[in-house]
């Protein structure tokens, strides 16, 4: 299973950013997948995750700004990232969890960086 992240960047306060993270390879049955960031010097949080139903669920400090979606033909989780802030510089994330039938596997993309200047 591979999960392949792309569309961090450069932005200026204010501005929007659209990240996917696409799964290939995939074994079982997608429970959710979500986005996480870490910070310099801070620990890896969850920013937003969507459950297999469209559940979805997002730290306090984006709610409003960020909408996390996905394309269940694709096997992709989007993160819509508007009105960004200088405190939402980090890398961020992808995580994809599936299950075969008794057995969840947890899966991690490769980094992307989102900075976003004052």
């Amino acid at each position: 299973v591979q999960l392949q992240a792309s569309g961090g960047g450069l932005v200026q306060a204010g501005g929007s950013l659209r990240l996917s993270c696409a799964a290939s390879g995939i074994i079982g049955t997608i429970n959710h997948m979500g986005w996480y960031r870490q910070a310099p010097g801070k620990q890896r949080e969850l920013v937003a995750i969507i459950i297999s139903g469209g559940t979805t669920n997002y730290v306090d400090s984006v709610k409003g700004r960020f909408t996390i979606s996905r394309d269940s033909a694709k096997n992709t989780v989007y993160l819509q990232m508007n009105s960004l802030k200088p405190e939402d510089t980090a890398v961020y994330y992808c995580k994809a969890v599936f299950i075969m039938g008794p057995v969840f596997s947890t899966y991690w993309g490769q980094g992307t960086q989102v900075t976003v200047s004052s």
